[in-house]
């Protein structure tokens, strides 16, 4: 017997957002600042499979939105608390294109057909 489709309302022209309920409720995560649960979504927005995500400090002041250091601090609280991880850092360059930060999400499949490391649940300060 094959399985029916679901037939629940998800978006099908924009996709859809899927978190984790566990880390939504983990202690990593409530010990958060507002910041950087926000800037958490804002980069789980821009996630795919294809590759890490391109999210920048200036991107995160536009959209938070903030200034400049609590979007500074909200990136490296959320490094530090072990939901991202630096893949590439950024370049600036006047003559050529210039690229954000690349970040990997712990929490989701890697590019490279790996599995999430959850490392948000190992990490301790």
């Amino acid at each position: 017997m094959a399985k029916q489709k679901s037939k629940l309302p998800f978006d099908g022209k924009g996709g859809t957002v899927v978190i984790q309920r566990r880390l939504l409720a983990s202690e990593a995560y409530l010990k958060l600042t507002p910041y950087a649960k926000v800037l958490i979504h804002l980069i789980h927005r821009h996630w795919t499979p294809a590759g890490p995500v391109g999210f920048g400090v200036r991107q995160a002041e536009r959209e938070i939105p903030c200034s400049n250091k609590p979007a500074i601090r909200a990136f490296k609280e959320l490094e530090k608390s072990g939901f991202i991880v630096k893949v590439d850092e950024s370049l600036f360059c006047s003559r050529t294109q210039s690229k954000a930060r690349t970040w990997r999400l712990t929490w989701m499949p890697c590019w490279r057909n790996r599995a999430p490391t959850n490392d948000w649940e190992k990490a301790r300060e």
